[in-house]
């Protein structure tokens, strides 16, 4: 099995390290392993493969770990060579395995080198490429946290390890303890970022880029789909937020509120001329504007088709044509860009 035909995929170097990876990614959460049945599954990750996608992300927490397990089982059925893809994972939150669960979540040792051997048993897999810290674990020391996971790497269950959703002063301090024991530091992030949700990864992070080479691989870039434009006229029956069977969907309402689910609407429906003019969907300039980004080393998508995953792919080519202007007109619209920020010495 082969994606040597595949269309024209951009790969992007994996924040300062040797590791390229494409531009789109296809991720497992809340999807794969959950509403997504396995032949679902199998079948949007052959279309991602064949787009010439060759990194799929998962965790330990997804669908109870079911994710990784259907997502091992599609890179088993089609063959893949090993060496083609590359696979992520997360750890923290493995409440759901084990009798007495004490110990069973967060960023100690003995969840970290435990919590990988169990999600590689799940992948049927010999090691992971990019293991992630699914969270800030601030009980744990974090000199323990850094030395379990260059253990998973110097047993080779790991080739590269990142953050999700960890401050900018926990990942310097994360890199200050890997220097001083001349270990390996966290190479990638794991944030959410889109079009609304912009303030950690264009002002916290900044500057990181620079003083470590910090790469992102970032989640949600349309939004939980708020962004493909689908929500304009309301609540589609066949609509993620149609459903109630995923908690974390089901309790979004409570959490967004209506007045800002209309505010973001809003906005999505004063882009939609501008993607008209590009010839391409909502969703697609929302994932090309991730992408214009070029501290975004991914964006991780979900995609419940293959047409879906064929769509998203379209990002690659449409990001540049976003120039300056129509940058500028898109900030105009989103009037949410953070200021920048000013050194002083």
């Amino acid at each position: 099995m082969s994606n040597e035909n595949a269309p024209e995929m951009e790969y992007r170097f994996l924040g300062r390290s040797g590791l390229q990876v494409s531009a789109i990614s296809l991720g497992g959460w809340l999807t794969y392993g959950g509403h997504v049945d396995r032949e679902g599954t199998y079948a949007c990750m052959k279309a991602a493969y064949d787009e010439g996608v060759n990194f799929f992300d998962c965790a330990e927490a997804y669908a109870g770990g079911e994710s990784e397990k259907v997502m091992g089982e599609a890179i088993r059925k089609y063959g893949w060579k090993r060496n083609d893809i590359v696979v992520s994972t997360k750890l923290y939150w493995g409440g759901a395995y084990g009798t007495n669960k004490v110990n069973n979540v967060g960023l100690s040792r003995k969840h970290i080198v435990e919590g990988m051997n169990m999600a590689l048993e799940r992948l049927q897999l010999d090691y992971v490429d990019l293991i992630y810290a699914h969270r800030p674990d601030r009980h744990t020391p974090m000199e323990e946290t850094v030395r379990a996971f260059n253990h998973l790497i110097d047993t080779g269950k790991a080739l590269y390890w990142g953050t999700s959703e960890w401050n900018a002063d926990e990942i310097a301090q994360a890199w200050r303890y890997a220097d001083k024991l001349g270990l390996v530091g966290p190479v990638m992030e794991q944030p959410l970022y889109n079009m609304i949700d912009r303030t950690k990864v264009e002002q916290e992070f900044a500057h990181l880029y620079r003083e470590v080479g910090l790469g992102l691989t970032v989640f949600s870039p349309m939004k939980q789909g708020i962004l493909s434009g689908k929500y304009k006229d309301g609540i589609p029956d066949d609509s993620r937020f149609a459903q109630t069977q995923v908690e974390f969907i089901a309790g979004y309402w409570k959490r967004t509120g209506k007045e800002q689910w209309d505010g973001v609407v809003d906005k999505v429906n004063r882009l939609q001329p501008i993607a008209d003019r590009l010839g391409v969907k909502m969703g697609v300039l929302a994932l090309a504007w991730v992408l214009s980004n070029k501290n975004v080393s991914s964006a991780i998508t979900g995609a419940s088709s293959p047409d879906q995953v064929k769509e998203n792919v379209k990002a690659v080519q449409v990001y540049k044509k976003l120039t300056p202007e129509i940058l500028a007109e898109i900030d105009e619209i989103l009037n949410n860009k953070p200021p920048a920020i000013t050194m002083r010495y």
